[in-house]
């Protein structure tokens, strides 16, 4: 008599390469397991690399937990030019000289966005207005009124100083736009920027040290897959338990 095959359940600490769509990911993990029932906590730009927490099995029924998790990122800020995604994916819409400032005006620049804050989002993002996601209406040059969303910047801090660059490392609130705060940078300090590179390092306690690379991943035994998932119960958030 054929074995039953057995559905896996838990959660799974993938680390995004850059380029492709958090569902891209979830396609990748869907048609390695040969399950439909795989979704994600978190939507990650195609351009951002890091954590991304994939729900298999019953497990996705946590997704309003995990989504919800503080984020830790670190990328890296151009400054002297915009484009119209707020990231290097877009198109190149204003350059200026970008001025001679200190490393401390820099922090000090970064610092000024720690705190509770409204942001709205940008056009080229998937949020939904009247059934229609953002960037569609982008594409076709539509703009459209958005609603701001409320948001928290713990930390906003520079590692590296090397004009026109700046890295820094965060943490924030769920549905923070990383993109648009370097945006709002460029803007504070009037030579427009835009964002070049990101990582998400961790959301809560989930860290990149336990993801797994996704071409590693395709590689793996599904006895090895199983090994490496978080049950659904030690994942939950303490104020959940």
């Amino acid at each position: 008599m054929k074995e039953q095959k057995k559905d896996l359940e838990g959660i799974l600490l993938i680390d995004k390469p850059r380029g492709m769509t958090s569902h891209d990911v979830v396609d990748q993990v869907r048609r390695k397991l040969r399950m439909k029932r795989i979704g994600h906590a978190g939507t990650l730009d195609p351009m951002a690399t890091g954590l991304l927490i994939i729900l298999v099995g019953k497990a996705t029924k946590l997704s309003q937990y995990l989504t919800s998790l503080d984020k830790t990122y670190s990328g890296t800020i151009k400054l002297g030019e915009t484009t119209n995604t707020q990231d290097a994916d877009g198109e190149i819409t204003s350059t200026k000289p970008v001025p001679e400032i200190s490393e401390e005006k820099a922090q000090a620049t970064l610092e000024s966005f720690v705190g509770d804050q409204y942001q709205t989002p940008p056009m080229f993002s998937a949020v939904k207005i009247k059934g229609q996601r953002l960037y569609k209406l982008a594409r076709k040059g539509q703009e459209v009124e958005r609603e701001p969303r409320f948001i928290r910047v713990s930390r906003f801090s520079v590692t590296r100083f090397a004009l026109p660059e700046i890295d820094f490392s965060m943490d924030c609130s769920k549905g923070t736009y990383v993109r648009t705060l370097a945006n709002d940078v460029g803007e504070k300090l009037e030579c427009g920027a835009h964002l070049t590179a990101l990582r998400r390092d961790a959301s809560d306690r989930f860290d990149t040290s336990a993801a797994i690379e996704l071409d590693a991943f395709k590689e793996m035994e599904i006895s090895e897959i199983e090994s490496r998932l978080i049950p659904a119960h030690d994942a939950l958030p303490d104020n959940v338990l």
